[in-house]
């Protein structure tokens, strides 16, 4: 009896009780809704439709089919077909996940999406084959050496992505604001992602960047603040969130509690119980609120990056500085299955403490500053003081800042520039209110 045949004859009861008896143990106890009742009603004309379909197959097509491929393919095409996060995978793509996650895996070093068919650069990781090739952000990704991508998987594209260390890859990318295709030769690398890195900015201003967020990106953070402190009293921080894909959503919530000491941080909801989480702020605060943060983000930034910079933005803790973030506001739940597969699927959707869904909207900056090219002007010839013939010398004389030169900074990075001097402004008005307060006192 055929496939057609056996199901064709089934009830309805039987019918739901075999499709059910095939798949995992459910992981979350959801609370029936009308909607949820009404669901379960099997589509029998649909599955009429699709037995037929599988009997034309095997039947018709060139060459003969193996039963278990077809299936597997099916429930491969059900995951794509619900939204561009949510996937079916297979032995190798979930050892990569797991890989991904830890913060060591092979490949390029970008983070990809589908759009229209084609493949989408999320955002380029930090220190990586792709981004000293030049790939960017936004880029459109249209062929991966010489196979076109369109209706390519994301499965099958990161295949064609991996390979020999060493080896090359040409990426044919559609830019915006170029006119015609532009060919970027990457050399394949095992990709080891420092999740946060630190460094001392002009004016007492510490600089965090983070690059993905990992398992262990909180523990990160608070060594690079540790250092950070250890270097000079921070009168501002820059939180650099640019290009940062997510990850990791308890890293997103490590990371706001290194800032915040109450309040909501984030909270999801979805259709089953287990998906609906809520995560608050605890007392263990690395830096206080007198402190001011700046938060860059860009298109770039996604996911765990938008509920970072969402939760400080709320909570009025940090000015956001930039364009608008990516707007993944969807969280993935990882379903293990047999034979070292696993289901990808979106189960809930992520919301600031105000209620805000970043979902294909993404964070609006507060202060909009976009990616520029800087050309300084020469300062000419002019004449100071110092240049006249016996000019008294200045006896208090500042020593020369050894952080990083600001020339470098605006000349190779204007919205970091324009964070450094929102933090030095904020830090003038602090310094001069504290002097009126002081003043103010002593004349009593």
């Amino acid at each position: 009896m055929t496939l057609k045949q056996q199901l064709s004859c089934l009830t309805k009861p039987l019918l739901l009780g075999c499709l059910l008896s095939g798949l995992a143990t459910p992981l979350f106890a959801a609370t029936a809704t009308p909607e949820d009742e009404a669901a379960k009603t099997i589509p029998l004309e649909e599955i009429r439709l699709f037995t037929e379909v599988f009997e034309r197959i095997k039947n018709a097509y060139v060459e003969p089919v193996d039963d278990a491929k077809l299936l597997e393919d099916a429930v491969r095409g059900m995951l794509a077909g619900l939204d561009p996060h949510s996937a079916y995978l297979e032995p190798e793509a979930f050892s990569d996940l797991q890989s991904h996650t830890s913060g060591e895996f092979g490949g390029l070093g970008i983070e990809i999406g589908l759009e229209d068919g084609f493949i989408r650069v999320i955002a380029p990781i930090d220190d990586t084959p792709a981004q000293r090739a030049g790939v960017k952000a936004g880029d459109l990704i249209i062929k991966l050496g010489d196979q076109p991508v369109q209706g390519m998987g994301l499965a099958d594209a990161v295949k064609l992505m991996r390979g020999k260390p060493g080896s090359e890859l040409v990426l044919t990318v559609v830019r915006e604001g170029e006119d015609k295709p532009l060919e970027i030769v990457v050399v394949r690398d095992i990709i080891r992602v420092a999740s946060v890195k630190q460094r001392m900015l002009d004016g007492g201003i510490g600089y965090l960047r983070i690059t993905q967020f990992q398992v262990n990106t909180g523990q990160d953070l608070q060594s690079a603040i540790t250092k950070l402190k250890a270097e000079n009293e921070l009168s501002g921080v820059v939180l650099d969130l640019r290009n940062n894909p997510g990850g990791v959503l308890r890293a997103a919530v490590d990371v706001c509690d290194a800032f915040l000491d109450q309040g909501l941080i984030v909270y999801t909801q979805g259709r089953v119980a287990n998906s609906e989480l809520r995560y608050n702020a605890t007392q263990k605060t690395l830096i206080d609120n007198s402190v001011p943060i700046v938060v860059l983000i860009n298109q770039g930034s996604a996911s765990a990056s938008e509920i970072v910079a969402g939760a400080l933005q709320d909570q009025g803790r940090a000015v956001i500085m930039g364009v608008d973030s990516f707007g993944k506001g969807s969280v993935q739940t990882i379903l293990p299955l047999t034979r070292q597969r696993a289901l990808k699927l979106t189960t809930a959707r992520y919301y600031t403490p105000l209620g805000r869904s970043i979902q294909a909207q993404g964070i609006v900056p507060d202060v909009y500053v976009a990616e520029a090219d800087v050309n300084l002007k020469e300062s000419g010839n002019f004449i100071k003081e110092r240049d006249l013939s016996g000019h008294l010398e200045n006896t208090r004389a500042k020593e020369p800042d050894s952080s990083e030169p600001l020339v470098s900074i605006v000349e190779n990075d204007f919205q970091l520039y324009e964070a450094l001097n929102l933090l030095k402004g904020l830090a003038i008005v602090k310094s001069a209110a504290s002097r009126q307060s002081q003043d103010g006192t002593q004349a009593q």
